[in-house]
């Protein structure tokens, strides 16, 4: 899950780990250093009143704050500017454009699959009811705070609020489903890094050797050469290729043999990631956050101009299937929605946000432009890319998990995605880890960094399931919508409406009308999940 680290300044005192010493010391609890800062804080709080700000500890008295994080599941994550005074600088504008850039990642590759999973009428419907559902549950986490009496939640995230009405309950079930959403985020990224250092190294490697090679998979003739990488298999395919060149054959053999895209790149990357993860910060990677949103504009250029070369593709079948075409509506549509559950997934960190926008009155408008935003982006590209696919000569089944790979790998535009992607993700991993080490072991030991054995056992274990899942099962559809199914059962599905029926019931305001409406959007979570693993 996306998480944040609280500014100690949010507190009325703090103490560092490092000055708690061992709990089972009855003498003394807390060291000199927190003793004494607690006592010049004290002295501060009494040389007036609560409620005079004239004369507060200064920020010299107080710890250095902590670095604060937010990260959207195959978005991006970057790090938070501190609020001052209660309230954040950004306007409107900026506020709308964090969303959206928070969201969006590269879930938008798998978009056009889902389409083709559920037929092209029922996936346009799907993207548009997810996107009104998700929102809808995302306003509730946004109002869950200010249903809170008596208590001040200026400063808390959606899992205090959690903790608040489910107690124990509701704070390790918010990590459990944290680090759900963080390590299938981390899988995924690995098995596309996998994929993009893959495509990216056989370009460079013939282009440099003068190689031209062509794919043994049915594709389209032209310069805009579109391919079916899963025709000739069940499975994503691997280093099917054949040489036409005078060109030292034993060489190409011997790179397509130590260049493999499951069997050997994948283990390639452990020797740049993994020592980027053991890192105590990761500040230094949060400055590549504009990679994300170059990535995502240069996506949609792509798209644009493929489709401009391509044409419209299109046959309305409502219900049948043939040979080129699918029909509008299939039974396979779940497998859109949990894809979706995590492209439109920002609940973890909404709150985060929006609190740093400056005119809070208008966070509602502003967070429901931003889904509207990304909604439409996921619309243009899904669409599209489904439309402009070439049908005939290819079915549109053959469109892939991710649509890059229906480009072969000389293909100039989609090298250059590639490069994007593969280097906006290597600068999001090392922080999506360090949010994955802070949140396990600060919550087990402690400390975000108790030692560096403790910190590589963690992230060789998270290295280890990409590896695993690069190799044995590159389905990104099919990891984004286990995870996203799963996750989203928690914080998008059950605990907004859960809250909420909770803190109307305690005021007295719960009628039947918004029960059974938040009793079924449970159901339709619960059910989403489950059809994950029936289809």
């Amino acid at each position: 899950l996306v998480f944040s680290f609280f500014s100690p300044s949010f507190r009325p005192f703090h103490v560092e780990p490092t000055n708690i010493v061992s709990v089972n010391d009855d003498m003394q609890r807390v060291t000199d250093e927190a003793s004494a800062m607690n006592k010049r804080i004290h002295y501060y709080s009494r040389l007036t009143s609560p409620t005079d700000r004239a004369l507060i500890a200064p920020d010299h008295v107080l710890p250095a704050p902590d670095e604060i994080y937010v990260y959207s599941p195959l978005g991006t994550a970057f790090k938070v500017e501190s609020c001052t005074g209660g309230y954040g600088k950004n306007s409107s504008l900026v506020t709308i454009f964090m969303i959206w850039n928070t969201m969006m990642g590269t879930s938008i590759l798998s978009i056009p699959w889902g389409i083709k999973q559920a037929g092209f009428t029922s996936g346009i419907i799907l993207i548009l009811l997810m996107g009104i559902l998700t929102l809808y549950c995302c306003y509730r986490v946004v109002k869950s705070r200010q249903m809170i009496p008596l208590t001040d939640t200026s400063n808390w995230e959606f899992p205090d609020v959690c903790k608040y009405y489910f107690g124990s309950f509701g704070q390790w079930s918010s990590l459990l489903f944290s680090m759900v959403s963080l390590v299938g985020a981390m899988v995924v990224y690995w098995v596309l890094m996998s994929n993009f250092l893959f495509n990216t190294g056989k370009f460079i490697y013939n282009f440099v050797h003068d190689i031209n090679v062509t794919d043994i998979v049915p594709g389209t003739n032209g310069s805009n050469k579109v391919i079916c990488p899963s025709a000739a298999s069940g499975h994503p395919p691997q280093n099917r290729s054949v040489m036409f060149s005078s060109g030292n054959r034993t060489g190409f053999e011997l790179f397509e043999e130590w260049w493999n895209k499951s069997q050997t790149v994948p283990f390639y990357l452990i020797a740049v990631l993994l020592p980027l993860l053991n890192l105590k910060s990761p500040s230094f990677f949060a400055k590549f956050n504009v990679l994300g949103t170059v990535s995502v504009v240069y996506l949609v250029f792509l798209v644009t101009v493929k489709a401009a070369h391509l044409g419209i593709h299109l046959e309305f079948n409502w219900f049948t299937e043939n040979e080129f075409f699918v029909p509008e509506f299939r039974i396979l549509f779940p497998q859109l929605t949990g894809v979706l559950t995590l492209a439109f997934f920002i609940h973890n960190c909404v709150i985060t946000l929006l609190q740093n926008n400056r005119n809070q009155e208008n966070n509602v408008r502003d967070l429901s432009i931003a889904y509207f935003l990304v909604g439409l982006t996921y619309l243009y590209v899904g669409v599209i890319i489904f439309a402009s696919f070439p049908s005939p000569p290819l079915s549109k089944e053959c469109i892939e998990q991710n649509f890059l790979d229906n480009f072969p790998s000389n293909d100039i535009m989609s090298f250059v995605a590639r490069i994007f992607l593969l280097f906006q993700m290597m600068t999001v991993y090392p922080l999506l880890g360090y949010l994955a080490r802070v949140q396990l072991l600060r919550q087990f030991f402690g400390n975000a960094y108790p030692s560096l054995f403790h910190v590589l056992i963690l992230n060789l274990a998270i290295v280890g399931a990409g590896v695993v899942m690069a190799r044995f099962y590159p389905n990104i559809g099919g990891i984004i919508r286990y995870s996203g199914a799963t996750c989203g059962l928690a914080f998008v599905f059950v605990y907004p409406s859960l809250i909420y029926m909770i803190s109307l019931h305690r005021a007295g305001q719960l009628t039947w009308p918004a029960l059974i409406i938040h009793i079924f959007i449970i159901l339709l979570g619960l059910a989403n999940l489950i059809a994950q693993f029936l289809l």
